[in-house]
C-alpha cells in the first residue's frame, strides 16, 4: 500500500520566524501606518506569495506578530496570586505601552493607543481579522484564567470567584487606559489595581497581611 503524496509544500517555521523577525523590525522602525507587508517580504528574504499565503494582509500579519510576542511573556505561578498577577499584568502593560509608538521615544507622554487600537478597528471592520484577534486572545488569555483557577481550588481565593470575571476587570482596566483615556499603565497602577481587584473577592488586602 503506497502512502498517499501530500499536497502542497510543507510550512516552513525557519521562514515563519525570519518573517515575524522582520516584521518586528519594520514594526518598530516604521509604526503602523508606514508597515509595508512587501518590505517585510524582501528583509525576510522569502517570497511575496509565501508571505502572503500565511498573511494575506498585514493586519493579519500584525496579529501573528502580537501573539508571538505575547508568548514571550510568562505567567508566573509561585503560589503567590497577588505577586503573580501584580508581575504578569505589569509585563501586559509594559508590551501595551510600547506598542504605544513603535520606534519612538516619547518619556512615557505618548497617550495614542498605537498598534493595539488599529487591530481592534480592523478587527471591527474585517471579521476574518476579528476572528483571528479573538482567537489569539482566547489562546493566551487560557493561561492566566488557569492561575486563577488553581489560586481559587488552593483556597487563595473565595470559592465563589470568577476567574473569568476577576481576569476581565484586570485587564479590561488596561486596555480601556489604552483605548480610551490615554492614562499611563506602569506598575504601580497595575498593583493597586490587582489590590483593589482582590479586595473586592474578599481576600486580604497587601497593607492589612500580617
Amino acid at each position: 500500500m503506497t502512502t498517499p503524496a501530500r499536497r502542497g509544500r510543507p510550512r516552513s517555521e525557519e521562514a515563519d520566524e525570519r518573517i515575524l523577525r522582520a516584521a518586528h523590525e519594520l514594526l518598530v522602525e516604521r509604526g503602523y501606518d508606514k508597515f509595508a507587508i512587501d518590505e517585510v517580504a524582501t528583509r525576510a528574504a522569502v517570497a511575496k506569495t509565501t508571505l502572503y499565503r500565511r498573511w494575506p494582509t498585514k493586519d493579519h500579519l500584525l496579529v501573528a506578530l502580537v501573539a508571538k510576542i505575547q508568548d514571550e511573556v510568562s505567567v508566573p505561578d509561585t503560589g503567590d496570586i497577588r505577586r503573580d498577577l501584580s508581575v504578569y499584568l505589569t509585563a501586559v502593560a509594559t508590551g501595551l505601552d510600547r506598542m504605544r509608538h513603535p520606534g519612538r521615544d516619547t518619556g512615557g507622554t505618548d497617550r495614542s493607543a498605537g498598534v493595539v487600537a488599529e487591530l481592534v478597528a480592523a478587527a471591527a471592520r474585517h471579521p476574518d481579522v476579528g476572528d483571528a484577534v479573538r482567537g489569539m486572545f482566547a489562546r493566551r488569555n487560557a493561561l492566566p484564567l488557569a492561575l486563577l483557577d488553581r489560586a481559587r481550588e488552593r483556597g487563595a481565593l473565595p470559592d465563589d470567584t470568577s476567574s473569568e470575571v476577576l481576569f476581565d476587570q484586570l485587564a479590561g482596566a488596561l486596555y480601556y487606559r489604552l483605548l480610551i483615556t490615554g492614562a499611563p499603565i506602569g506598575a504601580d497602577y497595575v498593583e493597586e489595581l490587582v489590590d483593589q481587584a482582590l479586595a473586592r473577592t474578599g481576600t486580604t488586602p497587601r497593607s492589612e497581611r500580617t
